[in-house]
């Protein structure tokens, strides 16, 4: 029996963001007990010319309602990139869990084979099937952010772990 797509991404997806949710939960936590003003966090990037872990949220979350929605075949929501605490944050995650719950298996038959266009009509257009877009771009991404996001928190002394980033 093959995977199917739907297995092969909604669990993947809910599994990341739901551990991305624990290790900010943590962040605030610690910038709570230590007195830490939470924007060191939040601003906080591994290297200068990275994105801050509020935008390495933002971009984990929009590959995965993206992926999603492009594999079920329905219009990407769009977020408004807006958001400037832990909070925010935690709302956006919700709302992406939400929007990826919403979708039925059904909605992803024949979604190996459906055509995928990335920024249709722009130098930098991609073309790729169903499942070529899940395997080799939408989850690559997403998990770039994903473990990014955890990295920067790591890096910054949160005392997360692999079993933290695996949602164990």
């Amino acid at each position: 029996m093959s995977l199917s797509m739907y297995n092969a991404s909604i669990p993947v997806f809910k599994q990341m963001l739901k551990s991305m949710s624990n290790v900010l939960s943590k962040a605030e936590q610690q910038a709570l007990t230590k007195k830490i003003e939470p924007a060191v966090y939040l601003q906080a990037r591994l290297y200068p010319d990275m994105f801050p872990l509020i935008r390495q949220v933002q971009i984990a979350a929009d590959f995965a309602k993206g992926v999603c929605a492009r594999l079920a075949n329905v219009e990407v929501p769009a977020y408004e990139d807006s958001e400037q605490t832990f909070a925010d944050l935690q709302a956006r995650i919700t709302t992406t869990l939400t929007f990826i719950n919403s979708l039925s298996e059904a909605q992803f038959n024949g979604a190996e084979e459906r055509e995928i266009i990335t920024r249709p009509g722009t130098p930098k257009e991609k073309k790729f099937t169903g499942q070529s877009y899940l395997l080799t771009y939408g989850l690559p991404q997403f998990f770039f952010h994903a473990t990014t996001t955890y990295a920067i928190l790591r890096h910054n002394g949160i005392e997360i772990g692999k079993g933290d980033y695996m949602g164990l």
